[in-house]
């Protein structure tokens, strides 16, 4: 089956043509996340049904790679490519009011995404899958002690060295952004395989890994020497780097678990998870901007 990546809405397996006419329909509305995804996954242009359905069917295309690499070059494009994403952007200079805001808004995810992890746990019976999501849920909330800190109290000691009373952060309410996002991972994780559930929250560990230069990565996740500033706070250094050097083998080696039980009966349902899951992602990651401004106005 293959689903809407902005909707949802569900067409047969393979059915590209429904899927552009759905597309065209939303576009003529001037439906703004239609539109906006068309533009950033296909094309600018305004094409006809026979066109639109070909370059869609194109873009879903798995002949020359597989879903790990299919996942990795449209992460690339999306978030760190030529056109990044707004926050990546933020990110290349030291700003403590969007790093207030990340560690805001980042407590809500982070109290999501082991539940995800739970989930696929759950849903599945192969014990390397379950090795490596209950070492995730120990390592980003639970941590091994004082020796190594969650990576949700670093993300914490982040704020309370910014100026913010770690009460704060873990009696926040999320913004409405943030909290649509929650949702639509709370379903994915509800309703679907544990195999759509790795690759629609998974993937997003791909935002920090450092070595997606070598697939066209334009920028970093953030500005490597901010680790290095003598004006930057310790506790800021310590999350970021966390997160830096962590990642890389952690979002490869769930794309290859993917890879490796992944059929071709399920490869739409696959993508069409880790679609829904990004584009609520980028919109997630701008509520960290919104978060961070409002910081920036109180002062």
């Amino acid at each position: 089956m293959v689903n809407c990546p902005v909707c949802y809405n569900s067409f047969d397996k393979g059915d590209y043509k429904g899927l552009s006419e759905h597309m065209i329909s939303e576009a003529s509305e001037s439906n703004y996340e239609h539109v906006s995804w068309l533009n950033r996954n296909i094309s600018k242009d305004r094409l006809g049904g026979d066109e639109l359905e070909k370059k869609i069917s194109r873009f879903y295309s798995l002949e020359s790679k597989g879903i790990k690499r299919w996942i990795i070059d449209n992460f690339v494009l999306n978030f760190r490519g030529e056109n990044p994403h707004p926050f990546i952007l933020g990110m290349q200079k030291y700003d403590e009011n969007l790093l207030k805001g990340y560690a805001v808004e980042h407590h809500h995810f982070l109290k999501q995404w082991i539940k995800s992890c739970a989930y696929v746990i759950a849903k599945s019976d192969f014990d390397d899958i379950h090795d490596y999501e209950m070492e995730n849920i120990m390592t980003e909330m639970q941590g091994f002690g004082n020796r190594k800190p969650s990576h949700h109290e670093l993300l914490i000691r982040m704020g309370i060295s910014l100026g913010l009373r770690r009460e704060e952060i873990l009696n926040s309410t999320p913004l409405e952004t943030t909290m649509r996002a929650i949702r639509t991972w709370e379903k994915i994780a509800e309703k679907k395989t544990w195999i759509e559930i790795m690759a629609a929250m998974h993937s997003l560990e791909l935002v920090a890994n450092r070595d997606l230069n070598r697939y066209g990565a334009k920028y970093p996740y953030f500005n490597p020497e901010i680790l290095k500033d003598m004006g930057v706070k310790q506790e800021v250094k310590n999350f970021l780097r966390e997160g830096y050097e962590a990642d890389v083998s952690h979002s490869y080696v769930a794309l290859d678990i993917i890879e490796k039980y992944a059929e071709k009966e399920n490869l739409e349902d696959i993508q069409s998870a880790y679609l829904n899951s990004a584009r609520v992602f980028g919109e997630y990651m701008e509520a960290r901007i919104e978060r961070g401004e409002m910081y920036k106005n109180k002062q």
